[in-house]
C-alpha cells in the first residue's frame, strides 16, 4: 500500500505565506508525478500545481497561482512541497497532496493515483 501525509495548513492573513508538505510511503517503486489540488467551498476540486519526475520537464501551475505558488519535489525523500506565497482570501481551500506511483505488490508492479487526506487553507482578508 501508499499513503500520502499532508501537513502545514492552517489559518494566514491575505499577503501571507505557507508551506504545505507531503509525504509518500508504502511500497513505492517509482513516483512519476506529485501534484497539489485544492478544493473551494462549493467548487469543484482543481489542479493548483504538478511536477514530473523528469528533469527536461518544468513544473506546471494554474494559471490562479503562477508566480505566486512553488513546487518542490524531493524525489529522494518521496516528499512534495507546495510553498504558497501572497495569499488570497479566494486560496481558502483544502488542498491535497497526489502522486501518480508505481508500486511493488505481491504479483508485479502496479501503477495508480494516490491521494492525501487534504489540509486546511485558510486565508482572512
Amino acid at each position: 500500500q501508499v499513503q500520502l501525509v499532508e501537513s502545514g495548513g492552517g489559518l494566514v492573513q491575505a499577503g501571507g505565506s505557507l508551506r504545505l508538505s507531503c509525504a509518500a510511503s508504502g511500497s513505492i517503486f517509482e513516483i512519476k508525478t506529485m501534484s497539489w489540488y485544492r478544493q473551494g467551498p462549493g467548487k469543484q476540486r482543481e489542479l493548483v500545481a504538478m511536477d514530473i519526475n523528469d528533469r527536461s520537464r518544468s513544473p506546471n501551475y494554474s494559471d490562479s497561482v503562477k508566480g505566486r505558488f512553488t513546487i518542490s519535489t524531493d524525489i529522494a525523500k518521496n516528499t512534495v512541497h507546495l510553498q504558497m506565497n501572497s495569499l488570497k482570501p479566494e486560496d481558502t481551500a483544502v488542498y491535497y497532496c497526489s502522486a501518480n506511483i508505481r508500486s511493488l505488490i505481491s504479483v508485479g508492479y502496479k501503477t495508480a493515483d494516490y491521494w492525501g487526506q487534504g489540509t486546511q487553507v485558510t486565508v482572512s482578508s
